[in-house]
């Protein structure tokens, strides 16, 4: 009986200087890796038409309508669909199997897409759009999960941070080789089968991805028996769908700075190329350049705005300064004739730092057992409004011009600036914790789970009489002076309270 023991007693002293150990640095550092990758190929995958956008209408014979239908067939489906994805993680799922079923939708559609192409079937090619957008959206709910689940904590903002540098860079990496790779494809093939062959190189990068998503589900699996990790899932009641009418306040005005907010970055991107070449005459390739600073800057950027946010915490300081500066950088594009690096170079600085402060936030307002469906909730509202309104912002161009659109937008970021103040409001109402600095949210996760709160209830059930009446005086008075320490404690224990949640001069 003794081997077993000691064992058990030697395995959590040296497995941990393992890389091969679950709470070895070494080993989550691979963790966030594959994390970092998993919506890589869907993030190059997506920009595909964009960045062979005139070899589709010429390869194709795609005219423009049926050219942004490619992309509105992506959008409109998530507008339920990651918001299902979400709650099925939450309730069925799991984040190991839902990040795999998603991943292989993905890959699916972007097969099936390139398979339209290649047979020039137009029909084809929007139903591996469908596809594709199946899983593209619930994805990144998934891949939110495994980020919280391996990372929540001090580390949480950076984290973010990265992966959302991870993303945006497969984009900005689309960009950079696709129209490389269609001239050398093109010496073997001619024609849509040219179009059709640069789609099947491409989906090969969602094929990296489902890979990385099964290797990573496997190293979840592992840890989770390691370290007698258990689901949230499993720990609390099993979470209902109806159990959304239950989220806080807070969440849902997080969920306007998702839509509001986001529509006047991506629609601005989507329209950018046309804007800067007819206000500041740029050529088309100097167009493309400064329209794709937004993401480049974001991509540089998100990992140590990251760092700052879990060093500092105040993140909806940090949300309220960024929507600031994003205004700033919209009015100098709209009403100044400056260089348009400058407001541009401010818009992705403020992308950026948006991204790095807002999406931790849901993982501090919702319980772990709901995050899948709350970043279900925030991606669908976040769809349903650029759906909708990039169809919106292409008749403001074709009737008012540039000028009214970046009106729209600014009036767009007015309205997420009033709900960041909300969340400001609200919170300071309450315990304050979704602005506290990352040493004062750990005093109140102590306080609430320490041993201090079992004190308080220990006291309380030592002040009540569980003796006969007829007590001599020497218990009476042994009883009262238990008493008075006890109320003496529960006062010592409400003024370090008080000292931790309300805010001090020095800070």
């Amino acid at each position: 009986m003794d081997n077993p023991e000691s064992g058990s007693s030697r395995s959590p002293q040296v497995a941990p200087t393992s890389w091969c150990h679950p709470a070895n640095k070494v080993h989550r550092f691979i963790a966030l890796m594959l994390m970092c990758f998993l919506c890589f190929g869907s993030y190059f995958c997506y920009d595909s038409p964009a960045a062979l956008a005139d070899n589709f209408k010429n390869d194709s014979h795609l005219n423009t309508s049926q050219f942004a239908l490619l992309y509105s067939i992506y959008s409109w489906p998530n507008v339920i669909l990651c918001f299902i994805g979400g709650y099925l993680i939450d309730r069925y799922f799991g984040v190991r199997l839902g990040t795999i079923i998603y991943m292989t939708f993905v890959f699916i559609g972007a097969v099936v897409f390139a398979t339209g192409v290649y047979v020039n079937a137009y029909w084809l090619m929007i139903l591996g759009r469908f596809i594709f957008g199946i899983g593209g959206e619930s994805l990144q709910v998934a891949v939110n999960n495994y980020v919280v689940l391996w990372f929540k904590g001090k580390e949480l903002n950076m984290v973010f941070g990265l992966q959302l540098s991870f993303s945006r860079f497969g984009s900005t990496v689309n960009f950079w080789i696709m129209e490389p790779i269609y001239n050398w494809v093109g010496a073997y093939y001619s024609g849509y089968e040219h179009l059709g062959v640069v789609l099947f190189l491409a989906s090969l990068t969602c094929l990296l991805s489902l890979a990385c998503g099964l290797l990573l589900g496997w190293m979840d699996l592992r840890a989770e028996r390691i370290l007698g990790r258990t689901d949230g899932q499993a720990a609390d009641e099993p979470f209902h769908l109806m159990d959304v009418r239950h989220f806080k306040s807070v969440f849902w005005l997080v969920s306007v700075i998702c839509v509001a907010y986001y529509l006047a970055i991506f629609p601005f991107i989507a329209l950018g190329k046309l804007f800067f070449e007819r206000k500041f005459a740029f050529l088309p390739q100097d167009a493309n350049t400064a329209n794709s600073m937004v993401y480049f800057i974001s991509a540089a950027l998100s990992p140590f705005f990251g760092i700052l946010i879990d060093k500092t915490g105040r993140n909806v300081m940090w949300v309220i300064l960024s929507i600031i500066s994003t205004i700033g950088a919209h009015f100098l594009l709209a009403f100044t004739f400056f260089n348009p690096y400058i407001g541009v170079s401010v818009l992705g600085v403020s992308y950026s730092l948006l991204a790095s402060g807002l999406w931790p936030l849901v993982a501090l307002i919702v319980p772990e057992s709901q995050l899948g469906t709350a970043y279900g909730i925030c991606q669908a509202v976040q769809n349903l409004g650029l759906a909708t309104v990039i169809i919106l912002a292409g008749v403001i161009v074709d009737h008012y011009g540039y000028l009214m659109l970046e009106m729209f937008f600014l009036g767009c970021l007015f309205i997420s600036l009033i709900a960041a103040v909300l969340i400001y409001i609200v919170d300071s109402a309450g315990d304050g914790v979704l602005n506290m600095s990352p040493s004062k949210r750990d005093c109140i996760k102590e306080f609430k789970e320490g041993d201090e709160t079992a004190n308080l209830l220990h006291n309380e059930e030592q002040s009540e009489p569980d003796g006969p009446a007829d007590n001599d005086d020497s218990d009476a008075e042994h009883s009262g002076v238990s008493r008075d320490a006890a109320l003496a404690q529960s006062e010592r224990i409400r003024t370090r309270y008080l000292a931790q949640i309300l805010p001090t001069d020095r800070q």
